[in-house]
């Protein structure tokens, strides 16, 4: 009895060591490693100018530049590419802005610089002969006219006796004297006293302005000796003067 059962016995051991097997826990299976990181691109930069940044005509400035994470690099007008870094000479012939623009796998960066080009002032071919002293006397120095009957300084006047002032400031070893003159109206005393007071009232402004009064002197000629010989209003405040005359 016992040897008939042995192979049923053998069959139940293997079919519940097939079971256990099956129900033992699974192990998880392993985690993939991470896919490495891409590293994150870098916008190019740049530095540009221009040396010197103002020329003559004719004359050459120098560009000098520095860029990073720039793969290309080019400079307009006219210099096309360049390095990452260098220089080079331009000679233009008007005035004109260079820009530079670098390129990458990060983006794009400009600069720009300026180049001012200038005429050069001609020189001079002959230079002018020196006027005279007398020649000076005559273009610089103004006479002062009056309103009729009157002595007093007309803001013509003011303006005439200050370009004369400013020459003397200029010269101070010339002396001058006024002479004070007067339309053909009235009477010669009338106008001997009127044409002193005129050139005395020139004296005075001249004064005032800054000039010694030693290198002025006066003297009166009333109507003794127009300019102006015709009777009409225009000739005879041609007349009503004070002159200056050089005097030494």
């Amino acid at each position: 009895m016992k040897s008939s059962l042995r192979p049923y016995i053998l069959v139940l051991a293997f079919t519940a060591s097939l079971f256990s097997a099956g129900c033992a826990k699974k192990r998880p299976a392993p985690t993939p490693p991470a896919a490495p990181s891409q590293p994150v691109a870098v916008k190019p930069t740049v530095t540009f100018s221009a040396n010197p940044s103002s020329i003559n005509k004719g004359e050459s400035a120098t560009l000098n530049w520095t860029t990073t994470d720039a793969t290309n690099v080019s400079i307009s007008p006219e210099v096309g590419p360049v390095t990452a870094q260098g220089s080079t000479k331009v000679s233009p012939a008007d005035s004109v802005t260079y820009t530079i623009t670098a390129t990458g796998p990060g983006g794009s960066a400009d600069g720009s610089a300026r180049v001012t080009v200038t005429q050069p002032v001609a020189a001079t071919v002959e230079k002018a002969p020196e006027l005279g002293a007398d020649e000076l006397f005559l273009r610089e120095v103004h006479d002062a006219y009056f309103d009729l009957d009157k002595a007093d300084i007309r803001p013509d006047a003011r303006e005439a006796l200050s370009k004369t002032a400013e020459f003397l400031r200029r010269y101070p070893q010339i002396k001058v004297n006024i002479e004070g003159h007067c339309d053909e109206r009235g009477s010669t005393e009338y106008n001997l006293a009127l044409g002193d007071r005129r050139a005395s009232a020139v004296k005075q402004y001249l004064v005032s302005l800054g000039i010694p009064a030693d290198r002025i002197s006066t003297v009166s000629y009333g109507k003794e000796k127009p300019t102006c010989t015709e009777a009409t209003e225009e000739c005879y405040q041609k007349n009503r003067r004070g002159h200056f005359v050089k005097s030494n």
